[in-house]
């Protein structure tokens, strides 16, 4: 018999506890979405009147060639307001970005009792978390999404601990970006003035991670929201999104474009991998570059995947701005601190905005 989900400790247990996730209230045929999934109005997307955003992809193979300069400009540029953009001829085979889409499709209509064995509290590996929402323990209202996510070590480890459904395509993805990251990283770190060397690589992308979200099918989409409002809290954030769409991006008060303040939706554009940067780039730099405010809504008509890859420095790493930076700006805006530090406090609150930053932010009164 179908729990009660007008009971939230009965929908808890049965979403978050049993392993459901949100996948298993649709599939018991609900007509609406359950009390605890309505966010509170100030949250809710109006698609209606959500721009898009017009911004044209960034070629990367351009960087190999003439056009290099060009190209380092157009991603400073997007690193520096939207903090968002888009990147085709990225190297990451076409047949694969498919192939990770279908497999996230067939990983999630699994049977429950297939992906709850890695649930936090059960999971076989330290390395992989199956769950719901974001943190279901703190928020008020819960995020129409359920994830599977699985930490990098090494090949060997993750093809020994990784879920068999999905270990091969996400660590193929892991591995053919990592290139295209690194280009993305030096184009960035070079414009403050920081050579990217093989020694400082793990100082900034030492941490890997691939998930694979599902966002099912929702009755009442504009009542709720897959992922909350948040910035990433990592380096860079490399996602590849289906072509259902549902990702809407802030715009800051404080660059120079249109529709400040307002949120944007970036368009799936065929084959284009997204990149977003993540909180740690924005304390490197100092406050130039913006982490970008990201939100995902849901659909009613189909259900959505998106493949995300977070890289962040090692957990013992220090993070600071760059010295050459502050001494250009004449103020440090972040402190020193270590990132598992930052990572626990990340973690330990519901999504809110950007208020991840205040962790680092050195108050200026």
């Amino acid at each position: 018999m179908a729990p009660s989900f007008d009971n939230e400790s009965s929908l808890f247990n049965f979403v978050v506890r049993d392993g459901n996730g949100v996948k298993g209230i649709v599939d018991s045929g609900i007509s609406k979405v359950p009390q605890a999934y309505i966010q509170p109005t100030a949250e809710q997307i109006d698609k209606k009147n959500a721009s898009k955003c017009e911004i044209p992809p960034i070629d990367l193979s351009k960087l190999n060639g003439p056009d290099h300069d060009e190209v380092v400009n157009q991603i400073v540029r997007a690193a520096e307001t939207l903090g968002f953009f888009q990147v085709v001829n990225h190297g990451v085979p076409i047949q694969l970005l498919d192939s990770l889409k279908q497999t996230a499709h067939n990983f999630f209509s699994l049977p429950a009792e297939r992906k709850a064995v890695y649930r936090k509290e059960v999971s076989p590996s330290p390395l992989v978390k199956y769950g719901t929402s974001f943190v279901p323990e703190k928020e008020r209202a819960l995020e129409w999404k359920d994830y599977i996510s699985m930490a990098y070590t090494n090949d060997a480890e993750a093809l020994q601990q990784w879920p068999i459904e999905c270990r091969d395509v996400a660590l193929q993805f892991l591995k053919t970006s990592h290139e295209m990251v690194r280009n993305l990283l030096e184009a960035l770190l070079g414009n403050l003035g920081e050579e990217l060397d093989d020694s400082k690589i793990d100082a900034f992308i030492g941490k890997k991670m691939v998930n694979m979200n599902f966002y099912p099918t929702c009755p009442n989409p504009e009542l709720t929201v897959g992922v909350g409002r948040h910035s990433d809290m990592g380096t860079l954030t490399i996602l590849l999104q289906d072509g259902i769409g549902g990702l809407y991006v802030k715009v800051p008060e404080d660059v120079d474009m249109e529709k400040k303040g307002e949120w944007v939706e970036i368009p799936p554009i065929p084959d284009a991998l997204v990149i977003n940067v993540g909180d740690m780039l924005q304390i490197w730099s100092n406050g130039r570059y913006k982490s970008a405010e990201h939100r995902v809504r849901t659909t009613s008509t189909k259900s959505r995947v998106s493949i995300p890859i977070f890289t962040s420095p090692l957990p013992t790493q220090k993070v600071a701005p760059l010295p050459q930076v502050v001494k250009k700006d004449g103020v440090a805006r972040y402190k020193e601190f270590v990132f598992s530090n930052y990572m626990n406090s990340f973690f330990g609150n519901a999504h809110d905005g950007k208020k991840s930053l205040e962790f680092a932010q050195i108050n200026s009164n």
